[in-house]
């Protein structure tokens, strides 16, 4: 039997912004804390993705001293923080897909700010800490919410799957295409698709639906440049009923620390994916 032990955590602060790398985290109700807590929105309140704006590839998040930081990965001169706990108590309803959800926009300053960058008017929200937005009940076990990530509260990928992927490659990728929570080493490629439920920690995880992925992929994160890989070679082996997918998506029950090293102990399995799921959320952002 195969040992599998977690080697990245990421959380993506700012929806469809970069992503920071820690040691450990606190995973709460809605998934690891600050992950995708905040997020960008069009004048009628629709969320903003790397899907159709490929520049937010390049704006770096971190979190230090009370306070949250984007910076540009190459315009180092081009920078902006505020508070984590600032927002100007405006409620603004927004929609995630087909979801309606509410957020408080953060400030003017720092939606002024985004808006110069992107050349559109947009605003910055974070979502309230009361703040409910269910998964989808056909994947919920126990009533489980979500913050501004695609549907579901956290995503995990194996390193083996990455490393099959690249063999297919002309070019290798980094896992940062995918945008996941959770890396794991040990296995064989894809073999997460196989977990049913499984233990990080004291935290119990369920694998409920494999994450069909889009365009998004396509994007450099370092560069903003779109090519047409990983998801024309991913179509040739990982295409179930026209839904390229790789990787999980999770429900979990309970809150705690979670950190790189920890035992990935698999509780339950499931067959591999042999038939394609009824519904789409496209990649995660």
């Amino acid at each position: 039997m195969s040992m599998y032990n977690l080697s990245e955590i990421n959380i993506y602060p700012i929806k469809s912004l970069g992503g920071i790398s820690l040691k450990e985290a606190l995973i709460e109700n809605k998934g690891l804390q600050y992950d995708r807590r905040w997020m960008l929105i069009d004048e009628e309140g629709i969320f903003i993705t790397q899907r159709n704006h490929f520049e937010l590839s390049l704006l770096q998040v971190s979190i230090g001293n009370g306070k949250l930081t984007v910076s540009h990965k190459i315009v180092v001169s081009q920078t902006i923080s505020f508070f984590l706990d600032e927002h100007t108590g405006e409620n603004i309803t927004v929609q995630i897909w087909d979801d309606i959800s509410h957020g408080l926009e953060v400030s003017s300053l720092v939606s002024e700010w985004f808006s110069a960058f992107m050349k559109m008017k947009v605003r910055l929200v974070v979502m309230p800490l009361a703040e409910r937005r269910a998964v989808d009940q056909r994947y919920a076990s126990n009533a489980e919410v979500v913050s501004f990530a695609d549907a579901y509260p956290c995503l995990i990928i194996s390193q083996a799957s990455l490393d099959g992927l690249n063999l297919k490659l002309e070019e290798p990728i980094l896992m940062d295409r995918f945008r996941p929570n959770f890396v794991f080493t040990g296995g064989t490629p894809h073999i997460e698709d196989t977990f049913s439920t499984f233990y990080l920690g004291d935290i119990l995880f369920s694998a409920v639906k494999p994450c069909a992925r889009c365009v998004l992929t396509t994007v450099n994160q370092q560069t903003g440049v779109r090519g047409q890989e990983p998801l024309r070679t991913l179509a040739g082996y990982r295409n179930f009923g026209n839904k390229i997918l790789f990787g999980q998506n999770l429900v979990h029950e309970g809150s705690g620390i979670i950190r790189v090293g920890d035992l990935l102990k698999v509780a339950s399995y499931k067959p591999k994916i042999q038939a394609p799921c009824n519904d789409f959320f496209p990649g995660r952002s």
